[in-house]
C-alpha cells in the first residue's frame, strides 16, 4: 500500500514538473529560446556533475543533479513536442518498450544463470534491433579510457574475448615490451601507437578482473591531488614555496601525507 501511494506522489510529482516546463517554454524568455542542439553542452555538464557526486557518495547532490538531468529530458521532450516529433510519453513508452524486449528471462522464457548471461543477452538482442555492427552503441564522444572499456564489453559480449586474465597480462608486458623497444630506437610515431596498446591491454585485463579501470584512475587522481595539497599546506605553513623546496624535503612531507590516510 505503501509502494502505491508512493508511485501515485510521484505520478503527481512528474505531472507538476511537465506542466512547469510548458509554463517556463511559454512565458520565459530564455526557455523560449532554447533549442535541443543548444541544450546539448549543459546536458554533458549535468551528467558529469552527477558522476562528481556519486564519486564523492553524496546523496543529497545526486538526488539535486538527477533532478537537474530529469529537467533536461523533460526539455527536449518538450521542444520535440511543439513541432510533433515526439513527446515525453514517446520517449517513455520506447524505454518500456525497450526493457521488455531486452530483458526476456524476466517478460519471455528466456532462462540465465548469471549477470553475464544477461549482459551477452542484451547485446545479442541489439543486434537484431537494426544495428550493423556490435560495437555501433559506443558513442563516438565518450573519452577514450571509458570508450575502449566499453568498445571491449561490446565485443565481449558477442564472444569475442579472452579466455583469462592470465593472457590479458601477458598481452600487457607484451605491448609493454614493444613501446619500450620503440622508446628505445627513436620512433616517435610508432611510440605514440605502442602506448595506445599498452592503454587498450590494460584496460582490458582490468575488465577482466572486475576492475573498472575509469573508476580505479579517478580514484588515483583524487588520491594525488589530497597529498599534493597537503603537500602545498604543510610548505606555505613553513613560509616557503615548492619551487624553493628540494625533490628530497618535498618527498617527506609526501610520505606524511600518505601515513595521515
Amino acid at each position: 500500500m505503501k509502494s502505491d501511494n508512493n508511485k501515485a506522489e510521484a505520478l503527481l510529482a512528474f505531472e507538476k514538473l511537465l506542466n512547469i516546463m510548458e509554463e517556463l517554454r511559454e512565458k520565459c524568455p530564455w526557455d523560449k529560446k532554447q533549442t535541443i542542439e543548444s541544450l546539448k553542452t549543459n546536458t554533458i555538464e549535468e551528467v558529469y556533475e552527477l558522476a562528481t557526486a556519486i564519486d564523492e557518495n553524496d546523496m543529497s547532490e545526486i538526488k539535486k543533479e538527477l533532478g537537474d538531468i530529469l529537467l533536461h529530458i523533460v526539455f527536449y521532450s518538450q521542444i520535440a513536442s511543439e513541432t510533433d516529433t515526439f513527446s515525453i510519453k514517446d520517449v517513455i513508452q520506447t524505454l518500456c518498450d525497450k526493457l521488455i524486449r531486452r530483458h526476456p528471462h524476466i517478460y519471455g522464457q528466456v532462462k540465465v544463470q548469471s549477470d553475464k548471461d544477461v549482459k551477452d543477452n542484451w547485446e545479442r538482442i541489439k543486434m537484431t534491433e537494426g544495428r550493423k555492427s556490435a560495437l555501433s552503441g559506443v558513442p563516438a564522444a565518450l573519452p577514450a579510457l571509458i570508450k575502449a572499456y566499453r568498445v571491449q564489453e561490446k565485443a565481449s559480449g558477442v564472444g569475442f574475448d579472452w579466455d583469462n586474465p592470465q593472457q590479458v597480462w601477458d598481452k600487457v608486458e607484451e605491448e609493454i615490451g614493444e613501446m619500450k623497444y620503440e622508446i628505445e630506437q627513436g620512433n616517435k610515431e610508432k611510440t605514440f601507437t605502442e602506448f595506445g596498446d599498452v592503454f587498450f591491454a590494460l584496460i582490458n585485463y582490468a575488465r577482466l578482473i572486475n576492475v573498472n579501470p575509469e573508476n580505479a584512475l579517478e580514484h588515483t587522481n583524487r588520491k594525488f591531488i589530497r597529498r599534493f595539497q597537503y603537500l602545498e599546506q604543510q610548505v606555505a605553513e613553513r613560509g616557503k614555496d615548492l619551487s624553493q623546496m628540494t625533490l628530497a624535503e618535498m618527498d617527506l612531507i609526501w610520505e606524511e601525507a600518505k601515513r595521515g590516510e
